[in-house]
């Protein structure tokens, strides 16, 4: 193939003039905001919070509140991005009651905490904070990806406690080799791991992540790149670059245990798992239960979220295929339009 020196010239100058262009409205635009949705916080226990979303004219509708967790790799803030890309604040325009759990940032000083701490802990004190507060002996659970698999254990032992649970791309069957990320996990030396780091940073995992698909961290800003002049465009891009920078670290205990037990032992949905010296039986999980997953996910196997169908006891459950990716479950377009709809009216026909 042969270069023609002016078109490759001509390719130069108009990249040079995008990226001008890029600057110009990068230095016009303010610091971009997540989580814009009103809130109050209402519950904190060591590092953990719990905060109410706020309502602005819209009734509710709901009388029973819903909790919802997100995964402790990232911020719940991605649930809440910018207002017209919000499922929590579509949520609330829909009447439903939403709180939602904020693990903090744990550090050194939290290497010892377990998943016992995590999930009879702080999980098992909001659901009870906000049932005494509302007076009402259950609620709806809601969580994300690896909360879902938390929440799933925890309606396990504690399904008095619950309306309903909703899970969103959530993995549950370890035992796949659909992608990188389940082939790396069976050979992960976790104990060097957390005996030598303590707390997991988070830029640790992170790293392991992008690694998946390296492909996408070269073409997302080669993509930007035909919107350095659009500075919508360029304030959502830049939310979401905000979202995926802001990374926890995982308590070092925990992350052993979610590593040994359920990513190399796959010992819950072959019903071995322990949490507290007690075994974790998914037949005890009786609760009304929707399983929400992306057809397009690339993190979570969709048959590592649907393979819990057949393990759990109770006889009201639902599987909703989302069209879409693992991220576009909460920020895309039919997030708003479609699923927080259904989901709501989900809801809301089993609520008492």
């Amino acid at each position: 193939m042969t270069l023609n020196p002016g078109q490759v010239f001509d390719e130069i100058t108009h990249t040079t003039e995008k990226l001008y262009k890029g600057y110009e409205a990068l230095q016009d635009m303010n610091e971009v905001e997540v989580a814009t949705t009103p809130k109050e916080l209402v519950f904190q226990k060591d590092k953990v919070k719990i905060y109410h979303y706020l309502r602005e004219g819209a009734p509710v509708k709901c009388k029973i509140p819903v909790l919802v967790s997100f995964a402790m790799l990232n911020r719940h803030d991605v649930l809440d991005l910018q207002p017209d890309k919000s499922l929590m604040k579509k949520f609330v325009d829909l009447g439903l009651d939403v709180y939602i759990m904020d693990w903090g940032y744990p550090t050194q000083a939290d290497k010892y905490l377990t998943m016992e701490d995590y999930i009879d802990g702080y999980m098992n004190d909001a659901v009870d904070f906000i049932r005494r507060k509302h007076k009402v002996p259950k609620i709806h659970k809601m969580a994300i990806c690896q909360a879902g698999t938390y929440s799933m254990i925890y309606a396990s032992r504690y399904p008095e406690k619950l309306q309903t649970l909703t899970t969103y791309v959530a993995p549950f069957d370890f035992g796949s080799r659909d992608n990188m990320l389940y082939k790396w996990a069976k050979y992960m030396d976790v104990d060097a791991m957390v005996d030598s780091v303590g707390t997991i940073p988070g830029e640790m995992i992170d790293s392991a992540f992008s690694m998946l698909k390296p492909s996408m961290n070269i073409s997302k800003y080669l993509g930007i790149m035909d919107s350095l002049d659009d500075k919508d465009k360029m304030a959502n891009f830049m939310r979401m670059e905000k979202w995926k920078a802001d990374l926890p670290a995982i308590a070092g205990e925990m992350y052993r245990k979610y590593i040994k037990d359920l990513f190399q032992g796959n010992k819950l949905i072959n019903g071995e798992m322990e949490l507290g010296n007690k075994k974790i039986d998914l037949k005890n999980m009786t609760v009304p239960y929707l399983n929400v997953y992306a057809t397009g996910d690339t993190i979570i196997p969709n048959n590592s979220t649907l393979a819990i169908m057949d393990k759990i006891g109770t006889k009201d459950k639902t599987e909703y295929a989302f069209p879409g990716g693992h991220i576009g479950v909460f920020v895309g377009g039919k997030s708003q339009k479609e699923l927080a709809p259904t989901v709501t009216k989900w809801v809301m026909e089993r609520t008492k």
